[in-house]
């Protein structure tokens, strides 16, 4: 069984570490994407509306909406930015059209650029770094509500464990939706669902309908110039995950976790400030699948 604090890489993504043998990929996908038909149809709704980025964190969450509610009553929505690129813009696109959703491109730009007019002055003379960057995710969280409210469609969250557990998020913004179907999984875990997923459509005689490059490509939210998740983080997700699962999941503390990873005590103690410090910020989050992970043997 492979532990989750030796995660192995598989050719071509940058963080690949896989997880199938860490805990049950086709049980998981299963059992999130029957929650989230259930939670959409309990709160009275036959649609959903999702935010298209081309990252892997929405396109999974499509992947299982069309599963769980059928293609027809799925809705992508694309909002690029000032600092959107074509590739992503594009590995949207083919998604849509390998689910058969439904697909629309809301552009951003004008209402963000409204923003750093009317607030240039009250924040010192222009709108820049994590004011700017967290306004362009809200003006995406605008137009998607807007969109629910339009059409009586459900807005589904897109967010993940890792990212909020250090708080890498946007209040208001891409914390927003009603439900959050990737909410309690480790972001190495969502590749290794995604993973599975495409793999099943290929056995059962299709083709994967995740694009191959939202495997290859450095996650990032695309708010500013060359921007890389990982980057901004600090730290990469592989060894970000085999800490969080250690200090959430398993209880252990630092001086625990540097001893059995051999990793640096500032690093790990860097993340746990992190963890700590943004409990407020998942207080706001969407509700999510309540599925065991590690520590559980039964979800082995």
């Amino acid at each position: 069984m492979l532990s989750p604090f030796q995660p192995e890489r598989s050719e071509g993504s940058p963080l690949a570490p896989t997880r199938e043998d860490a805990y049950e990929p086709p049980s998981d996908v299963r059992g999130r994407t029957d929650a989230l038909g259930a939670f959409v149809r309990g709160a009275g709704f036959t649609d959903a509306v999702i935010g298209l980025s081309g990252g892997m964190d929405s396109t999974l969450v499509a992947v299982m909406a069309a599963d769980a509610l059928g293609a027809d009553h799925v809705h992508g929505v694309m909002l690029p930015g000032p600092y959107s690129s074509e590739s992503s813009i594009d590995d949207a696109e083919a998604l849509a059209l390998a689910l058969g959703i439904s697909n629309i491109t809301v552009p951003i730009c004008e209402p963000f650029e409204a923003f750093e007019a009317v607030l240039a002055r009250a924040c010192g003379g222009a709108l820049t770094g994590l004011a700017a960057e967290n306004t362009q995710a809200r003006c995406r969280m605008v137009c998607l509500m807007a969109l629910s409210n339009a059409h009586g469609w459900l807005m589904l969250n897109t967010g993940n464990k890792s990212e909020a557990a250090m708080g890498y998020s946007t209040l208001y913004g891409d914390t927003a939706g009603a439900f959050a179907p990737l909410g309690g999984v480790y972001k190495t875990d969502v590749f290794a669902m995604a993973r599975w997923r495409n793999r099943r459509a290929v056995e059962e005689g299709g083709t994967g309908p995740i694009p191959v490059n939202v495997f290859v490509k450095p996650p990032s939210a695309e708010l500013a110039p060359d921007q890389e998740d990982e980057k901004s983080l600090g730290v990469d997700y592989a060894t970000l995950d085999r800490i969080l699962v250690a200090y959430v999941e398993e209880g252990k503390d630092a001086a625990a976790i540097v001893a059995e990873s051999g990793l640096s005590r500032d690093l790990v103690d860097y993340v746990i400030a992190r963890t700590d410090a943004n409990a407020f910020k998942r207080a706001l989050e969407p509700p999510y699948p309540d599925a065991p992970f590690y520590g559980d043997p039964a979800s082995r």
